[in-house]
């Protein structure tokens, strides 16, 4: 790996962080005031759209048939996930929903990154593992908040488990392509969105007032995978999966700052544990 790969994937990782955790925060409020299938379907337009340009601006070529076979079943893993993190986001409480589905979304790749890449150096590995105990002591609520909604930990669990698998089949498209598999990925979740939303009959229509939010929704989760694909192309997995997992840390800020909801010790001593983990990865690659 060249030298100054790991600043980059730093760079990147909590880059995708932020994103995904205001695209979170911003998913989960708009899907309690208006259908959820209606978000979880025209966010991805907007970002599909967003991905064209780019990559037409960019010249990127043409994904083969084996990126376009893994930016497809990135975009089932993908399906589930967001619909299942925008679901519990709507329906429990953000600060039990985004951290249980953050330590699963970490898990899966980090586990799948250390067996095909190997161990990174001993102080990255330290960050890495206080990374994951940082979202597992921000994933520490109560059940229930102050206006009595259930914790939506199912819905964290299918949630955390797509989006994991999401990064893992994601990472394997060829380095220096980026936003043509975001375009597969995001056409092929519209499809299977749209396609529930027709056999179940599900609500989905939006006012003219709250498209310009869900839009902004699909243009910062796109930003997101852009720069998490980005990182995992410029360094080791496990390290752009661990970073870009702390995105639950923007999502719990931002319900605390907006909606109120108490920030507890956990919370505060999990953001502290997420803080010195990037130091330590920060670190690690600087050794």
């Amino acid at each position: 790996m060249p030298e100054g790969a790991d600043g980059a994937v730093i760079a990147l990782g909590l880059g995708a962080a932020l994103a995904w955790g205001a695209a979170d925060f911003g998913g989960g409020l708009t899907s309690r005031r208006w259908p959820l299938f209606g978000v979880a379907l025209v966010a991805p337009i907007v970002g599909l759209f967003a991905a064209l340009l780019i990559a037409m601006a960019r010249g990127e070529p043409v994904p083969g048939p084996e990126d376009v076979a893994w930016s497809a079943v990135s975009g089932v893993f993908g399906a589930v996930g967001i619909v299942s993190l925008y679901g519990g986001l709507a329906a429990g409480r953000m600060g039990v929903v985004a951290p249980v589905t953050g330590v699963l979304a970490a898990s899966v790749p980090v586990i799948v990154g250390l067996a095909l890449e190997g161990v990174p150096a001993a102080g990255q590995v330290v960050g890495i593992g206080l990374a994951i105990v940082a979202v597992v002591l921000v994933s520490r609520a109560a059940d229930a908040g102050p206006d009595d909604r259930p914790s939506g930990l199912p819905y964290a669990l299918a949630a955390g488990l797509g989006l994991g698998l999401l990064a893992v089949t994601l990472s394997r498209v060829s380095d220096g392509i980026v936003f043509g598999p975001l375009v597969i990925l995001r056409a092929v979740q519209i499809l299977l969105i749209a396609g529930t939303i027709a056999v179940a009959r599900r609500p989905w229509r939006l006012g003219p007032r709250i498209l310009p939010a869900v839009g902004l929704v699909g243009l910062l989760d796109m930003a997101g995978n852009g720069l998490f694909l980005a990182a995992a192309q410029v360094g080791p997995l496990a390290i752009a999966a661990v970073l870009s997992s702390l995105y639950p840390v923007t999502t719990v800020i931002l319900a605390t700052a907006v909606l109120k909801e108490r920030l507890g010790r956990s919370h505060a001593v999990g953001i502290a544990c997420a803080l010195l983990a990037i130091v330590l990865i920060a670190g690690g690659s600087a050794a």
